[in-house]
C-alpha cells in the first residue's frame, strides 16, 4: 500500500458533482460532499457551469481537509466533454453540454470527415455525444475563438490543469466515443490529423501520473499542504472498472451506474459489436480496449420515478411478476440498444406505486442484461453506483443473465477506482453482496416475457 492514505476524489457526474474522501487502507469512502450539477442554458449555447463547480470543489476540499488532512487528489468525470483553453489555461469557448443539439446541424459535414467504427470503436451518436463533433461544430461556428485555443483537454484533465497548471490528456476519456482515438494503435485517430488538431492535443499521460502539486494559491485557499500531489485522472466508468482489473480473474463484467449505465466486459466471448445499438470500444486505465455498451439508465430512472417514493412490498413484486407488467424501451431515445423505439407499458392498468417502482427496476435490469449480451459478457457481474442498492434491479439482472451479480457496497462506485491512482494499484476491490439467480422461476419467466415483447415490436 502506498504511503498516501486519504485521497480526495473530485467526481463530476452529469447529474451530480461530488468530492469524496477515500481511505485507501480501508478501500472505503469516509466522507462525501455533493451538489446538483446542471448546465447553464444561455448564450452562446448550453454549457457546463465550471465556475460553480470550481467553487464547490475548492470549498469541499477545504471542508474535508479540516476533518482529515488530504494526502492527494484524484479526478474522475463523465465523458463526451472537453475543453478548449488558451496559453494561460483559460477557456476560449464555454464547455459545451453534450445534450445540446447544435452539432447535429452540421451532421452531414462531420460525417464526411469522421473515421469509421472499425478505426475508433466509436459509434455515430446524436447531439454532442461524439466529442469530435462538438469540437468540429465549435470550430465551424466560432472560428475566431477556436483559433485562440492552445490546447484541447479532456474533462478530468481540465480540472487537473486548474489544480496544477499542467496540461495533459489521458486515454480513458480520449477513448470514450470521441472519434478522437484509435484504441488499436494507441494513438490519435485520423480525424485529429485530418482537421489539423494534433498540435492542439495536450500530451497523453497515464491516469496514475502525478501531474504536480497543487498551485500555491490553491493551497492557501483550501488549507491543503502545498505539496499535495494531483493525479492525472480518468473517465468515470473506467474508474469503476479499475479495481476489478487489478483484482478479479476474467471473465467478469462491471456495470457502472449513474446518469449512464455502462456495461463493460473483460475476458468475455468474442463478439462483433453493433455500432447501431450503442456498443463501443472503451479504453481502460491500463490502455487496453474494452467492449462496452450503454444506455441512459440513471436519467430514465429519475424521469420515471420523479416524485414517487421507492417503497414497495413483496406482494407488489409478486403482482408485477404474475401479471407480467412490462415497461418496454426506450424512455430516453437516441442512444442505448433500442435507440429508435418509444417506451410503452403492457399490462399496467391499475398498478400502484410499489408495483410501478418494481416494473421500472426490472426494466432497467433487463436493458442492462441486453447491453451485457451485446458485448459478450461472461462470468459474474459487479454493479457499481446507485443501482447496486436497488435489490429489485440486482435480482432481475441475475435472473435475466443467469449469472451471479455482486452489488458493490461503495456509495460512489467511481471514487475507489479513482483513488487507486494514488496507490500502488495492488489492492482488493470493495466488498459487495453476491446474489445468485433467483430460484423462483417467475423471475426468469418475466425476463423471457419482456424479451419476447421487445422482439415482437421488431
Amino acid at each position: 500500500m502506498s504511503a498516501l492514505r486519504h485521497i480526495a476524489v473530485i467526481d463530476i457526474g452529469k447529474t451530480n458533482a461530488k468530492v469524496a474522501l477515500v481511505d485507501l487502507a480501508m478501500s472505503s469512502e469516509v466522507a462525501l460532499r455533493r451538489m446538483a450539477n446542471a448546465p447553464v442554458r444561455q448564450a452562446p449555447y448550453p454549457h457546463h457551469d465550471v465556475e460553480a463547480l470550481w467553487a464547490f470543489i475548492l470549498d469541499s476540499l477545504a471542508d474535508l481537509n479540516r476533518e482529515q488532512p488530504i494526502a492527494a487528489i484524484s479526478i474522475t468525470t463523465h465523458g463526451a466533454t472537453g475543453a478548449l483553453v488558451d496559453a494561460s489555461g483559460e477557456l476560449v469557448l464555454p464547455m459545451l453540454d453534450y445534450e445540446f443539439d447544435g452539432p447535429d446541424r452540421l451532421a452531414a459535414d462531420y460525417d464526411a470527415v469522421r473515421p469509421p467504427f472499425t478505426e475508433t470503436g466509436t459509434p455515430r451518436l446524436p447531439l454532442g455525444l461524439n466529442l469530435g463533433a462538438q469540437f468540429f461544430w465549435q470550430q465551424k461556428c466560432f472560428p475566431a475563438a477556436f483559433a485562440h485555443a492552445a490546447a484541447i483537454l479532456m474533462y478530468p484533465q481540465y480540472w487537473a490543469l486548474r489544480l496544477t497548471g499542467v496540461a495533459a490528456n489521458e486515454v480513458t476519456s480520449l477513448g470514450c466515443h470521441t472519434d478522437l482515438w484509435n484504441p488499436w494503435h494507441a494513438d490519435f485517430s485520423s480525424l485529429v490529423d485530418r482537421l489539423d488538431w494534433r498540435h492542439l492535443m495536450a500530451p497523453v499521460r497515464p491516469a496514475s501520473d502525478r501531474l504536480g502539486p497543487i498551485l500555491p494559491a490553491l493551497a492557501a485557499r483550501t488549507g491543503l499542504d502545498a505539496q499535495t500531489p494531483v493525479f492525472c485522472g480518468l473517465h468515470d466508468s473506467n474508474a469503476s472498472l479499475l479495481p476489478h482489473l487489478l483484482s478479479d480473474a476474467p471473465p467478469f463484467s462491471v456495470v457502472s451506474t449513474g446518469t449512464w449505465v455502462v456495461s463493460m466486459a473483460v475476458g468475455g466471448r468474442e463478439i462483433a459489436l453493433d455500432a447501431a445499438r450503442d456498443t463501443l470500444v472503451n479504453v481502460n486505465a491500463l490502455g487496453d480496449p474494452v467492449p462496452s455498451a450503454r444506455f441512459m439508465g440513471g436519467r430514465e430512472f429519475s424521469v420515471l420515478t420523479e416524485g414517487q417514493p421507492d417503497d414497495w412490498t413483496e406482494a407488489d413484486v409478486g403482482a408485477v411478476l404474475v401479471r407480467k407488467t412490462l415497461l418496454l424501451p426506450s424512455t430516453q431515445q437516441g442512444s442505448g440498444p433500442f435507440p429508435h423505439q418509444a417506451a410503452t407499458w403492457l399490462n399496467a392498468d391499475g398498478m400502484n406505486n410499489g408495483q410501478r417502482f418494481a416494473a421500472i427496476s426490472f426494466y432497467l435490469a433487463l436493458m442492462t442484461a441486453i447491453c451485457l449480451e451485446l458485448v459478450g459478457s461472461d462470468g459474474p457481474t459487479t454493479v457499481e453506483g446507485p443501482f447496486a442498492r436497488n435489490r429489485l434491479f440486482v435480482g432481475m439482472l441475475a435472473a435475466s443473465t443467469g449469472r451471479a451479480v455482486i452489488a458493490s457496497e461503495a456509495a460512489t462506485g467511481t471514487s475507489i477506482g479513482a483513488a487507486l491512482l494514488a496507490s500502488d494499484q495492488v489492492t482488493a476491490h470493495g466488498k459487495g453482496e453476491r446474489l445468485e439467480p433467483p430460484i423462483d422461476p417467475a423471475w426468469a419467466d418475466y425476463a423471457n416475457a419482456w424479451r419476447a415483447a421487445v422482439e415482437a415490436r421488431g
